[in-house]
């Protein structure tokens, strides 16, 4: 219990950071407009199995004061997911993700197993295992594409392991954007690449619940058998609205996550060229 939220969220947005330089450059060009940027959440992806399932990865935040609040299913992708929040809400929210592997093939579940098997001793007691990337050895790249096949998400995890997926702008204390569309646009307008599966903006006012992102930039991997980009973390983007209750919306919406995960899909170029990237 020596090491405080803050220590982890730092360890968290440097490690994410460096995989992920084009969220320190949004992160820089809203503070140039004089923005003061909140994040929304913090989101981690593992594999359902007794030695790395989502328990285990909420255990550090759990500790230290986070709360499950609401579950969310993605029978497409065989995922499950929780989100947690902390009784402070200056602290952002926990998203985890789990990729069921009994629903997985037999090949995928053998590789899992075998990453698995491969794990240090011990090694999720240290509570900033959760930004410690790869516990095992760097898998062939033919073993990564036959994952990628079936599971993006399996072939993510597979080469960064454990360490923020991505990290979210709460567009609601942006005070130079009047919506989603807007920020999307100065975005587009400053080079970036958003996801536009489902639209650039998933959800709407009446779910409660708008999102958008970038796509995850290409990182340079070496695997035994060859040397490869492949994508690696994403900047999202949410903007909630109020119910009829009066208060914001505070969780998340399946159907858009679902296609915000596609974020870190291998990179369509017709995007890019749609965009007006240069």
């Amino acid at each position: 219990m020596n090491t405080s939220l803050c220590h982890i969220f730092d360890a968290l947005w440097r490690d994410y950071t460096t995989l992920n330089p084009q969220a320190e450059r949004i992160h820089g060009l809203l503070k140039d407009r004089g923005e003061q940027v909140v994040n929304d959440h913090i989101a981690f992806r593992t594999f359902a199995h007794p030695a790395v399932g989502l328990d285990i990865l909420a255990r550090p935040f759990v500790d230290r004061g986070y709360k499950a609040v609401e579950a969310y299913s993605f029978e497409e992708k065989k995922l499950f997911a929780r989100h947690y929040e902390h009784p402070d809400p200056a602290h952002p929210r926990i998203f985890i993700s789990e990729l069921l592997l009994e629903q997985c093939s037999p090949q995928l579940r053998s590789v899992g197993d075998h990453l698995i098997n491969t794990l240090p001793p011990n090694w999720t007691e240290d509570p900033l295992f959760v930004v410690s990337g790869r516990p095992w050895p760097t898998p062939r790249h033919g073993v990564y594409e036959s994952l990628r096949r079936e599971s993006e998400y399996a072939a993510w995890l597979s080469i960064f392991g454990y360490r923020a997926n991505h990290f979210t702008v709460r567009v609601n204390d942006l005070k130079g954007f009047d919506s989603l569309s807007a920020f999307n646009a100065f975005l587009i307008q400053q080079g970036f690449v958003l996801n536009d599966r489902g639209g650039l903006i998933k959800g709407s006012p009446e779910e409660g619940l708008e999102q958008s992102s970038t796509l995850a930039e290409p990182i340079r991997v070496i695997f035994p058998d060859a040397t490869r980009e492949v994508p690696g973390c994403y900047y999202e983007f949410a903007l909630r609205h109020k119910g009829s209750d009066g208060k914001l919306f505070g969780g998340f919406i399946a159907r858009n996550a679902n296609k915000i995960f596609e974020s870190t899909d291998h990179i369509d170029a017709k995007t890019e060229q749609s965009q007006g990237t240069p």
